[in-house]
C-alpha cells in the first residue's frame, strides 16, 4: 500500500496520537496564559506607568493585532514551507518576545513586544490544529483536534490563578506572571523537536520517501504497543497528486477558486461570527455586572467559574463533533450561546446572572471546540494551513470591531440590545455553517477533497454520498 493517506487511515489511536495531543495541546495552554493574563496585567501597568485611556486601549489590543497578521502569515507560510518549520518559529518568536516585554519599563516598548508576541502565539494558534488534525484518521480526527482546542481553557483558569495570586501581593507582580507563562515554552520547544513533518503535506510535495520514512517509524510505534492496523476504504488507497509549490499570493488566490470559494466563504462567516460575538459578549460582561451593582465585578470566584465552564464546554463538543458531526455541534452551540447571552441580559438575580454567565462560556467556548475540529476538514491538504490561517486570521478582525460597535450601539439600544443584535450575528453565522458547509464526519482528509468538487442538487447542496453526517 503505496498512499500515504491510507497508512495514516489504518492507524489505531496510540501513544503517539496522544503524545501529538499533549504536544499541541500544552502550546494552546500557554497562548491561552499569555494572552488572558493581560487582564490582569493591563491594570497593574495602568497604574504602574500612569497611562492614558488611550494608551491602554493601544496595549489592550496589541495582542490581537499581533494575532491577525501573525494567524495570515502562518496559513501561507504552513502550506508553502512545511507546518512543522513554521510552528517551531512561531512558538520561538512567542516565547522570546513574551520574556522580553517583562523586563521593559515604558509603554511603547511594551506595546510593541506584545505585538510580536501576538503574531507568535497567532501563528502558533493557526497551525497547531491543521497540523495536527493530518496524523488522524477520520474516525478520531473530531474529537481529537476539538480536545486539542480543549486546551485553551486550562490556560484561562491559570492565567486567572495566577492573575489573582500573584500580581496584587508582589511588588511587579505583572512581571513575574509574564515570565511564569514564558518560561515553560522553552521546555515544550524542547519535547517538540521529535515531531516529524506532516507525511501528507510530505506527499503533496512530492517528497514520497521522506512521508514513507515517517510512517515507517509511526507504525513500528503501533506495533511495539501490540495494536493492530485497522481497514482502509479504497477510496483513498490512490497517492495523492504532488502540487507544485506556489506563491503565497498563489496559495490565497487558490482558496477562492471556484471549487473552493463556496467553502471558504462560510468558514470566512463562521469565524468572524464568533470570534465577533465572543468578545461583545465577555468584553461587555463586566459592564452588565457594574449596572446591576454587583460585586461580582471583581469577583475571583465568579472569574475562575467562568473559566472553568470553559472546560467542559471544550470536550463535550469533542465529544458531539464525533456523534452528530461538525456542523451540527457548531450551530447547536452557537444557538445556545446566543441564548445563555440574551438570558443573562434579562437576569436581575445575582445567581441568574452567574448561571447564565456559566451557560455562556460553556456554548460559546465549545463552539470553538467545533470551529478548530471542522475547518482543516475542509481545505485540500496543500492549501490547509492558508485556509485555516486566512480564516482565523478574518475572525481576529470580528473580535476588533466587535467592542468598539458595541459600544456604539450600547447608548441607544442598552445592553439587551447589544445582546440581542450580538445574538443575531451568532444565529446567522450558525445557518450559514449549516447551509454552506460541506459534511465531514466519519470521511477521511482526502475524501473530503473529493467531496467539494462532486455534483450537485439544483439547490446547490453537494449530494450526499456514503458516511456523511
Amino acid at each position: 500500500m503505496s498512499s500515504v493517506a491510507a497508512r495514516l487511515e489504518r492507524l489505531p489511536f496510540c501513544g503517539f496520537h496522544k503524545k501529538l495531543l499533549f504536544m499541541g495541546g500544552l502550546g494552546y495552554t500557554f497562548d491561552a496564559m499569555d494572552s488572558s493574563s493581560m487582564a490582569f496585567v493591563l491594570p497593574a501597568i495602568t497604574k504602574a506607568w500612569g497611562l492614558s485611556s488611550l494608551q491602554n486601549g493601544l496595549i489592550a489590543s496589541s495582542t490581537y493585532t499581533g494575532f491577525l497578521f501573525g494567524a495570515m502569515l502562518a496559513g501561507l507560510a504552513g502550506d508553502r514551507f512545511g507546518r512543522r518549520f513554521v510552528m517551531m518559529t512561531a512558538l520561538i518568536i512567542f516565547c522570546i518576545a513574551s520574556v522580553i516585554s517583562s523586563q521593559v519599563n515604558h509603554w511603547q516598548a511594551f506595546y510593541t513586544i506584545r505585538i510580536f508576541a501576538g503574531f507568535g502565539a497567532g501563528a502558533e494558534s493557526a497551525i497547531v490544529a491543521p497540523f495536527l488534525s493530518e496524523f488522524v484518521a477520520r474516525k478520531y480526527r473530531g474529537a481529537f483536534t476539538g480536545a486539542l482546542a480543549g486546551f485553551f481553557a486550562f490556560g484561562y483558569v491559570m492565567s486567572a490563578v495566577l492573575g489573582n495570586l500573584i500580581i496584587p501581593h508582589f511588588h511587579d507582580g505583572w512581571r513575574y506572571v509574564v515570565v511564569i507563562t514564558s518560561l515553560p515554552i522553552f521546555i515544550l520547544l524542547w519535547w517538540r523537536r521529535e515531531l516529524p513533518e506532516s507525511p501528507r503535506w510530505l506527499e503533496s510535495r512530492g517528497r514520497i520517501a521522506e512521508a514513507n520514512a515517517t510512517m515507517d517509524r509511526i507504525e513500528a510505534l503501533v506495533l511495539k504497543e501490540g495494536r493492530t492496523f485497522e481497514p482502509v476504504p479504497e477510496t483513498i488507497v490512490q497517492s495523492s497528486p504532488k502540487v507544485s509549490p506556489s506563491s503565497f499570493f498563489g496559495n490565497f488566490t487558490a482558496i477562492w477558486s471556484p471549487k473552493l470559494r463556496r467553502t471558504t466563504a462560510m468558514s470566512w462567516a463562521m469565524w468572524f461570527a464568533i470570534a465577533f460575538s465572543y468578545y461583545a459578549f465577555f468584553t461587555w460582561i463586566p459592564s452588565l455586572l457594574v449596572q446591576h451593582g454587583m460585586t461580582l465585578t471583581k469577583s475571583f470566584g465568579f472569574s475562575l467559574l467562568m473559566y472553568a465552564a470553559q472546560i467542559p464546554g471544550y470536550l463535550s463538543a469533542a465529544y458531539f463533533n464525533e456523534r452528530v458531526g461538525r456542523q451540527g455541534t457548531i450551530a447547536t452551540y452557537m444557538v445556545l450561546g446566543g441564548l445563555s447571552a440574551v438570558g443573562m441580559a434579562f437576569s436581575d438575580a445575582t445567581w441568574q446572572i452567574a448561571v447564565a454567565g456559566i451557560c455562556l462560556s460553556f456554548f460559546m467556548n465549545g463552539t470553538f471546540g467545533g470551529v478548530y475540529a471542522y475547518t482543516p476538514e475542509i481545505f485540500p491538504t496543500h492549501l490547509r494551513a492558508t485556509g485555516v490561517g486566512t480564516s482565523s486570521s478574518f475572525g481576529r478582525i470580528g473580535a476588533v470591531i466587535a467592542p468598539i460597535l458595541v459600544g456604539l450601539i450600547y447608548p441607544t439600544l442598552g445592553f439587551a440590545g447589544v445582546f440581542g443584535v450580538t445574538t443575531c450575528v451568532l444565529l446567522a453565522g450558525a445557518a450559514i455553517v449549516l447551509v454552506f458547509g460541506i459534511p465531514t464526519r466519519g470521511l477521511a482528509l482526502e475524501e473530503i477533497a473529493t467531496s467539494e468538487s462532486r455534483p450537485v442538487h439544483p439547490d446547490g447542496m453537494p449530494i450526499p454520498s456514503r458516511g456523511d453526517a
